[in-house]
């Protein structure tokens, strides 16, 4: 456990991608197997149902420390994390129990049918015996989860510079089904569970924004302008008869979408084709707050594929029966592309993306201000003689996104937030004007400066009315911008509305409450976001 206890220590205390791999590094070269095979499970959200209660482990901890229930609740708002919360108020161990990682994890598994009083006498045992940071780590194990900045993909460059395997296969591997009791953790590396052959993907073409005035690209006819979409970016790979459907986050996702597999299954050709995962109904784009209601289910009921039907717009070939192509220009990319998705594919849910026609540049302006109306984000802008490069390459692919959306809000909660910012309020909530009061509509944390941040903590701490947990409401005094990439009407948010990307462009010192919109003219973005 000490080893473990370290590793997320390290983690803890840097904001930087490689410090994290290194630190997880440094973990698989010291720990043992088991242990191992655990860190990959808890860290990609395979952790096994929580064993015991989070109230009686408050119960338990009061109880211990004699404090009363309000200073309890006292500390968690400030702490905010209640495994923390508990490990922090709990007095010095009496003495030291050394298990590792597995062993507590195989111990916590066995103590989920037993009874509250074998609980308590086990979870007040491990407390007595743990340091505090060690005693925060057995909490998370019990009730908690492992946010603390590690994504899927910083695991899996850990796990590739660790072992010299190539990371896409290791996410192929670690992300498919697997027993952590039947499977050792060399076999998961090397994917024995797996047939990586025939579902590897390719690194995506990715594009940076459009930072030139568009004559000073050259000559229109060199370029292929499409619309940009606002979905899940995908690689559909079918080889030897398989198909797989891949994230543009390296996850694979091919049980979410079966109608695009059965559509695929018609294909004769071997193929890797590059795209975009949208939810469509009757030839039109649905919004992304569509699209999200299919993502991340286990099961796709028949319900949902009438609601919610998925589609594919294919923007690229990367491998044609077997053969690498992504060095090929993209003018004959596009031939492949054409050439599988016209005249093969008798499905009307996978279609190519649209060539949009134009002469002179000064064209393309109207038509990306154009492109929110069918639920596009703007333009995406392609040499086409450029090849289909490995991440991203300044100057042969821009995307070119229409302006965002902005309307004027009052803050009227604020949270702290997490690591090096757990001092100061950082996450903001919203709201626009209902009636005679207020209704929140969005969530943002990012577009303001340290200064404004530290001015805006003050603000909260002299201003705040209630307190929920480590959430402050606060007089509705401070008027910000917020912009957002689309809107949609939802019945899940108070307000009926769902902005999509919401973040602070800046504090509106010269506006008033009075001033802020009301939630009718957020609505009225939905049918005229012009």
């Amino acid at each position: 456990m000490k080893h473990f206890s370290d590793l997320i220590s390290a983690i803890e205390i840097t904001n930087k991608t490689n410090a994290k791999i290194d630190a997880l590094v440094d973990y698989l070269n010291i720990a043992p197997n088991k242990d191992k095979l655990w860190l990959i499970t808890l860290f990609t959200g395979k952790r096994p149902p929580r064993p015991v209660k989070t109230t009686l482990m408050r119960q338990w901890c009061m109880e211990i420390t004699g404090y009363p229930e309000w200073l309890f609740l006292e500390s968690y708002s400030s702490v905010g994390d209640l495994g923390e919360t508990i490990a922090l108020m709990l007095p010095d161990p009496t003495h030291h129990i050394e298990k590792s990682l597995s062993d507590w994890m195989t111990e916590l598994l066995a103590l989920k049918p037993k009874s509250d009083a074998d609980k308590k006498e086990y979870v007040r045992h491990a407390w007595s015996g743990l340091e505090m940071q060690e005693r925060l780590i057995f909490n998370k194990l019990i009730g908690g989860s492992f946010r603390i900045g590690v994504s899927k993909k910083t695991l899996v460059n850990a796990l590739s510079k660790y072992s010299g395997i190539d990371a896409n296969q290791l996410m192929h591997s670690i992300i498919g089904n697997w027993d952590i009791n039947s499977i050792s953790f060399e076999d998961l590396l090397h994917g024995e569970h797996i047939n990586y052959d025939n579902s590897k993907p390719y690194p995506f073409c990715l594009a940076y924004a459009l930072e030139k005035e568009l004559p000073e690209l050259g000559t229109p006819d060199a370029w292929q302008v499409e619309y940009k979409w606002d979905g899940i970016r995908g690689q559909i790979v079918k080889r030897n008869g398989e198909i797989f459907i891949w994230s543009r986050g390296e996850e694979l996702v091919t049980s979410q979408f079966p109608e695009l597999v059965a559509s695929m299954e018609s294909l004769k050709e071997d193929f890797v084709i590059d795209g975009e995962i949208l939810a469509l109904k009757d030839n039109a784009v649905l919004l992304f707050n569509d699209l999200q209601k299919r993502l991340n289910r286990k099961n796709v009921s028949k319900k949902m594929l009438e609601e919610i039907p998925v589609g594919f717009y294919g923007y690229d070939v990367l491998e044609w029966n077997g053969e690498d192509v992504r060095s090929e220009p993209l003018s004959y990319r596009r031939q492949l592309l054409e050439e599988l998705l016209t005249s093969e594919l008798k499905h009307d849910n996978v279609v190519i993306s649209e060539i949009i026609e134009f002469q002179e540049w000064n064209e393309l302006d109207a038509i990306r201000n154009s492109a929110r109306e069918f639920n596009s984000e703007g333009l995406m802008l392609k040499q086409k003689n450029s090849p289909y490069h490995t991440g991203r390459k300044k100057g042969d692919w821009w995307k070119w996104k229409v302006d965002p959306l902005t309307i004027d809000a009052v803050m009227i909660y604020a949270q702290k937030g997490s690591g090096r910012r757990s001092s100061k309020y950082t996450d903001y909530t919203f709201a626009v004007k209902k009636d005679d009061g207020l209704v929140t509509v969005a969530k943002a944390y990012s577009g303001l400066t340290d200064i404004e941040i530290t001015e805006i903590s003050r603000f909260v701490n002299k201003n705040a009315i209630e307190k929920f947990g480590p959430v402050r409401t606060v007089k509705p005094e401070l008027v910000f911008e917020i912009a957002f990439e689309g809107i949609a009407l939802s019945n899940r948010h108070k307000s009926g509305v769902a902005l999509r990307f919401p973040r602070i462009v800046r504090w509106r010192r010269d506006k008033t409450v009075a001033e802020i919109d009301t939630i009718e003219q957020v609505k009225l973005l939905i049918t005229n976001p012009n």
